[in-house]
């Protein structure tokens, strides 16, 4: 006579195939952006939450870079808890993320002495949970690293931010290559709308959603990051997204 089936085996398998299936519960909580426009292109409404997305800056060099790391900086601001932020080198300007409304009371700052020991850092944040979010300024990102990450993401529920930052420009085509992040950003710097007075005006960028799984693809134009890390949309183009190839003519650039 055949035993009955063990309930926690058969808990844990249905758990398994969710996940294979990309229907862990915890993975359809997300992160709105408050955009309409934006959060209406991405699955579930929002930025999902324990899952892994990459972002870049588009193609000038520092600038964009820079941008990059204050989209993430305003994704992490509005999260819950406390920001490990992993680094190889010290050159993260924390008057600048805060700006973006990430206070520096909440990033306890790792700085890694190379990529192997920063994706270590990684990972064992994401494991840890309790975090609001892990942002890690990498270089180089394979599949098999990503799927790591993404597992550890979604065994936690806290969201992973890979920062795709190179020193040689040559690097920067690993970013093309496929990885197990559920999106895929990048930032270009675009100029600041003309105010009527002397001054500069808000932060302007070209953010492109590359790679959305189970989504869409888009280009937007937006208001960069305010001091509570909320993006918007410029009022001349509240009504669109930038035009596929305007976006790609600027990326290039």
């Amino acid at each position: 006579m055949s035993s009955m089936p063990d309930h926690s085996v058969l808990a844990d398998l249905r758990e398994r195939v969710q996940r294979l299936e990309g229907k862990d519960m915890r993975a359809r909580q997300v992160l709105q952006f408050g955009v309409p426009e934006i959060d209406g292109r991405l699955p579930g409404g929002g930025l999902a939450l324990g899952a892994l997305h990459e972002v870049a800056g588009g193609g000038n060099g520092a600038v964009d870079g820079a941008a990059a790391a204050l989209f993430a900086a305003g994704i992490a601001a509005r999260t819950k808890g406390k920001i490990l932020w992993c680094v190889t080198r010290q050159d993260l300007f924390a008057p600048a993320i805060a700006q973006a409304g990430l206070a520096p009371g909440r990033v306890i700052f790792v700085e890694a002495g190379d990529e192997k020991t920063l994706l270590a850092c990684f990972e064992d944040g994401l494991r840890y949970g309790g975090l609001g979010a892990v942002v890690a300024e990498v270089a180089k990102l394979s599949m098999t690293v990503s799927r790591r990450l993404q597992l550890a993401a979604e065994g936690s529920g806290t969201l992973a931010l890979a920062v795709r930052r190179w020193r040689r420009q040559t690097e920067a085509a690993d970013f093309g290559q496929p990885t197990a992040s559920v999106t895929r950003w990048r930032v270009s710097v675009l100029p600041s709308r003309p105010l009527p007075v002397p001054g500069v005006g808000r932060a302007r960028w070209l953010l492109e959603l590359i790679r959305s799984r189970a989504g869409e693809c888009a280009d937007f134009e937006v208001e960069a990051c305010d001091g509570k890390g909320r993006l918007a949309l410029p009022a001349a183009v509240a009504d669109r997204s930038a035009a596929p190839q305007v976006a790609r003519k600027r990326a290039t650039r």
